[in-house]
């Protein structure tokens, strides 16, 4: 649930790539297969935080002005996209329930079967606007295809 969004905050621009609420999910891969670019990025932040950064990173976001559904790429990689999960200032205040298919949102964003789930983190992110933002979450729940009920 989100009070209110980021005024200025625009996930598809490097300066004000800030979102209210991210649910954000690292997979493995092989990471020799990364273009020379992301492989030198990668080898940089292994260098600076001591751990690789995963294979791929997919992201579940609020934006303010992005269609529900769009993907959006990082700027400063590839390897990290984000899908809008919400949009706009119409459901703040609200709490907010979605149910994804990890597995085909990560190949609708990566064009490529996902490799092993390696992690998960949720962020409230507002240091590119320099603003001050409060989110509030409730529970994530991972489950099996198998168990989904059809």
């Amino acid at each position: 649930m989100v009070p209110e969004l980021i005024s200025g905050a625009d996930l598809s621009r490097q300066d004000a790539e800030d979102a209210p609420v991210r649910l954000v999910l690292g997979f493995d891969g092989d990471l020799a297969r990364l273009p020379g670019k992301d492989r030198l990025l990668f080898d940089l932040i292994e260098g600076i935080v001591g751990e690789t950064p995963p294979y791929a990173t997919l992201m579940y976001v609020w934006d303010n002005r992005a269609a529900v559904g769009s993907v959006i790429v990082a700027a400063r990689t590839g390897r990290i996209r984000k899908i809008v999960v919400d949009s706009g200032p119409t459901q703040t205040s609200v709490w907010r329930f979605h149910e994804r298919d990890i597995a085909s949102d990560f190949r609708l964003a990566f064009g490529e079967e996902p490799g092993a789930l390696t992690s998960i983190a949720l962020m409230t992110d507002s240091d590119n606007t320099h603003t001050q933002v409060r989110a509030y979450y409730g529970e994530v729940r991972l489950l099996e295809r198998s168990a989904v009920k059809p």
